[in-house]
């Protein structure tokens, strides 16, 4: 991955965000939305590091996974909205996405939920030479499903990768607070597990870590931990105004903005910088005005066109 992949990927993922929060606000995206901006190197990173036929199981907090991992943007759009072209149909809202033709087996409500999912599939996948990754935050280090899915996955040797996305907050409360001895890596080393962290803001530090660890798994040498450090710029959800920041916090972590730290990497690298850069944009503005437009356009699912499983009556 080149530092120009990077960052048109990462500015995809900003700006997609971006239009979601502005339609959110509009009325168009209905139920609750929880926006990753200022978390997309981890997405892109992770998602560099794994090849077509591995699995990823991410968190509700997982647009940027989705479209890192190459679910297409109007579909993931379209389903944010209800409409029927989106990727599910237009029936699995903001928090459930899924996409098994781009190897998203699903992001998930439930904290936590993204380990069981994740080392359940690379049961399955043992000895196929493919991956599972489960993404989820640092409140997750702190239910019962961490010792559980780390346990199980060191027993079996399991190719599963955990990847926890740090972002300092379990939803309003500091991790530090409920979260004894405050290492999590270490949690994971205790199962006798390779774990390490990594610069969440940084997306090839998160390439070349995620890459070491699915070759790991790949190799049938078992599973990984990867802690990435990040930081959401935004709240929580629709109705978190983020006041449990302390003073200049924000502001501290916007300086290491993972998209101008990689602009200003390419300045510093490229000849004619500032044209590819631009360049970059004006496609990325582009394209996003396409996305939104034809899912606005879109209608809504009909009601006769839920499925309903065989094994209910209708």
């Amino acid at each position: 991955m080149t530092l120009e992949e990077a960052y048109e990927r990462m500015l995809l993922i900003r700006r997609f965000e971006e239009e979601v929060e502005r339609l959110f606000l509009r009325g168009e995206v209905h139920g609750t939305t929880h926006l990753c901006i200022g978390q997309e190197a981890v997405a892109v990173g992770v998602a560099a590091a794994l090849g077509p036929d591995d699995l990823v199981a991410a968190t509700y907090r997982g647009h940027g996974h989705a479209l890192a991992r190459g679910v297409e943007p109007s579909g993931l759009a379209a389903e944010l909205m209800g409409r029927a072209t989106g990727t599910c149909g237009g029936r699995a809202g903001s928090m459930n996405i899924m996409d098994l033709d781009h190897g998203l087996i699903g992001c998930f409500g439930i904290v936590g939920g993204t380990m069981a999912a994740a080392t359940g599939a690379a049961f399955a996948l043992r000895d196929s030479g493919r991956v599972a990754v489960s993404l989820f935050g640092e409140g997750t280090a702190n239910q019962a499903y961490f010792a559980e899915c780390l346990n199980f996955a060191a027993v079996f040797a399991l190719p599963v990768v955990f990847v926890c996305e740090h972002n300092l907050y379990g939803e309003y409360t500091p991790w530090e607070r409920v979260t004894a001895g405050c290492d999590i890596p270490a949690r994971a080393a205790a199962f006798g597990i390779p774990a390490e962290t990594a610069d969440g803001n940084d997306p090839l530090a998160v390439f070349d870590a995620a890459s070491e660890a699915v070759r790991h798994a790949r190799d049938g040498d078992g599973p990984s931990f990867l802690e990435c450090r990040t930081y959401r710029f935004a709240g929580h959800s629709r109705t978190d105004p983020g006041k449990y920041r302390p003073p200049g916090e924000l502001e501290e972590w916007r300086e290491r903005d993972p998209i101008k730290l990689v602009a200003t990497a390419i300045s510093s690298h490229t000849e004619g910088a500032e044209r590819v850069l631009s360049e970059i944009a004006a496609a990325v503005e582009e394209r996003i005005a396409e996305v939104f437009d034809s899912a606005l356009a879109a209608p809504f699912p009909a009601p006769s066109a839920a499925r309903i499983p065989e094994y209910c009556d209708a």
